[in-house]
């Protein structure tokens, strides 16, 4: 009868013996770490800790009194409207997200065709992610601008309106307006992934479902779309994360907007950090950003990995 050995686990101290044997063999390699773990510890770790630290203190920037609150930071974020309504804008702009995603696909799906040009096209698509996010929004205030603006000069020029509409001051058209242009600056990146995801397709695939009477729309619906499962789902958590975290655009086009229509919590946020130097509630809004962003991601997580493919 065959006998099976058992290996019995190595005690702590064994184990942590064999651990520092193992970085006394590579020190080389732990050297040429060090500076980004030396970065690591000061700029993120200990830079998180003591915000988390401030968060239970009333933290003004100019004041040296710097009172424990407890929970208090925490509990105001319940008792603040403004929060609240920049929390709504911000669950708005997320609207963005699968529109975005779907003129990617689209864009993708014309540009993996070979046409002519088709390299020119790609880059003047591309073209909105490399430019500059300040410059990209002082462009498009200038084309919302009421008065002199392009979009309502050739609204007005073919007759689509009978009268200058103020596009980021109105409060019901600011938000969408941000939308838009946000659409429009994240087209590029989602086609770019989404084209890496259309090469990565067998064209064996495409081949056999043409011999069995496969028309385009069956092809896309049943073979293209599932297959870019993975590739959408990154999409879709990334532009969530950058959804919740939108400022510049806030910043340079809105200044929050009319009734604070346009305030998210990332300009909320440094209204309350940088204008009115209140830290504390700031680094309060961060944890419970953050607490958002991680819920959120969990989710999608949960609900959508068991379609996902890897």
């Amino acid at each position: 009868m065959a006998v099976t050995n058992i290996t019995k686990p190595q005690p702590y101290s064994s184990r942590f013996r064999e651990t520092l044997r193992q970085i006394r063999k590579n020190w080389s390699a732990y050297l040429f770490l060090m500076p980004g773990l030396i970065h690591f510890a000061i700029f993120t770790v200990f830079a998180v800790a003591f915000a988390f630290y401030i968060s239970f203190h009333e933290w003004n920037i100019i004041r040296p009194e710097k009172p424990f609150v407890g929970l208090e930071n925490y509990l105001r974020l319940f008792r603040d409207v403004r929060f609240h309504r920049s929390v709504i804008n911000t669950f708005t702009f997320m609207i963005g997200v699968p529109l975005n995603l779907a003129t990617g696909l689209a864009v993708a799906l014309l540009l993996n065709t070979k046409v002519r040009g088709q390299a020119l096209f790609r880059t003047l698509f591309y073209l909105p992610v490399v430019t500059p996010l300040v410059v990209s929004a002082i462009i498009w205030k200038w084309v919302y601008q009421g008065d002199y603006g392009l979009l309502n000069y050739y609204l007005l020029k073919f007759g689509i309106i009978q009268e200058k509409i103020f596009w980021l001051a109105d409060p019901n058209l600011a938000l969408p307006a941000l939308i838009l242009m946000g659409i429009w600056g994240g087209t590029g990146a989602t086609m770019v992934i989404y084209l890496a995801g259309l090469q990565s397709i067998p064209e064996e695939m495409y081949d056999a479902a043409k011999v069995d009477g496969a028309n385009s729309l069956q092809r896309l619906f049943y073979i293209t779309i599932p297959l870019l499962r993975p590739t959408t789902f990154f999409l879709f958590i990334t532009g969530i994360i950058g959804a919740f975290q939108i400022f510049t655009e806030v910043y340079i086009m809105t200044n929050g907007g009319p009734l604070n229509r346009t305030t998210t919590i990332g300009y909320y946020l440094y209204i309350n950090a940088f204008r009115e130097l209140d830290m504390g509630y700031a680094t309060a809004m961060a944890f419970a950003l953050f607490a958002m962003i991680f819920g959120f991601t969990l989710i999608q997580w949960k609900y959508t990995r068991g379609d996902v493919e890897y």
